[in-house]
């Protein structure tokens, strides 16, 4: 019986694991660009080593200013996976994740014209390991959101 009750908790947990790395495909076209953004250039960091793949949103927020100009806020985790950095696939069959790693807790904020990401002003991208941010760090990071000028 026991044994029963163990595989069900497995299967679900395997579920749960499925529907999770699908989800960037459910992030709208502009959230999507802007994960690509963040994911770009941690590939092209140097300091970075893994190859690191969306794994679920925190927050996100949209404002609307008018004649199609939009300002977005995107608060995300990044979940590195086997494959090697710039490794341009990012399915959950050719690139699973691993889970001797720490995840990515990344924030970007950037203003979108006609459905592109606008470079002036120029978007504020920041990433930390998660064991590594700390609540101050935390305050700190939604206090400079608020005075960035694009929000």
């Amino acid at each position: 019986m026991a044994a029963g009750s163990l595989f069900l908790v497995c299967a679900a947990a395997a579920l749960c694991l499925v529907q999770t790395q699908d989800t960037a495909d459910e992030l709208p076209d502009s959230y999507k660009k802007g994960v690509d953004l963040v994911l770009e250039q941690l590939s092209s960091h140097a300091g970075v080593s893994h190859h690191f793949r969306y794994l679920r949103s925190l927050e996100k927020s949209e404002i609307e200013s008018g004649f199609g100009v939009r300002y977005l806020y995107h608060h995300f985790y990044l979940k590195p996976t086997r494959c090697a950095k710039g490794t341009t696939a990012s399915s959950p069959q050719s690139c699973p994740f691993r889970n001797d790693r720490p995840l990515m807790d990344c924030a970007v904020c950037y203003k979108m014209s006609s459905d592109q990401i606008e470079a002036n002003p120029r978007p504020y991208v920041h990433c930390i390991q998660k064991p590594r941010l700390t609540q101050e760090m935390s305050t700190t990071s939604s206090l400079t959101r608020g005075k960035h000028p694009s929000l």
